[in-house]
């Protein structure tokens, strides 16, 4: 299995690991399948803008590096354009993922959805 030197740098140096303490946003996705467990942690302001983003990932290399490069991705963006992430967004951001691999950027995009979903469902 072939990875590119995005997916090994994301894996390697992952940016954005952790809990954000002042999240209001949080969403959790897993796969029982491959054992993969995605959580991201959103910080989105009275504008509706992510100013940070974070996650914790029990998984492979591929789920570690999805987690990095999405977060990193919509950092700055408003949670309609976040919201809007694809998970083969994530894969071109990377270089590409096997094909085994895949479902681990779809969780990435799923879980930033479901911290969308969690910030809207407390704001409202």
């Amino acid at each position: 299995m072939e990875y590119t030197e995005k997916v090994i740098e994301n894996f390697s140096c992952p940016k954005h690991v952790g809990e954000l303490e002042d999240a209001n946003g949080v969403g959790q996705v897993g796969s029982p399948a491959c054992g993969d467990i995605m959580k991201i942690f959103l910080k989105i302001n009275d504008e509706d803008i992510i100013e940070n983003a974070s996650f914790k990932t029990f998984g492979c290399g591929a789920a570690v590096a999805s987690s990095s490069m999405a977060t990193d991705m919509i950092i700055g963006k408003s949670i309609e354009e976040a919201g809007k992430l694809k998970n083969s967004d994530v894969v071109d951001a990377l270089g590409g993922l096997p094909d085994v691999k895949i479902h681990c950027s779809v969780l990435a995009a799923e879980a930033i959805q479901a911290a969308i979903q969690d910030y809207k469902t407390k704001k409202a």
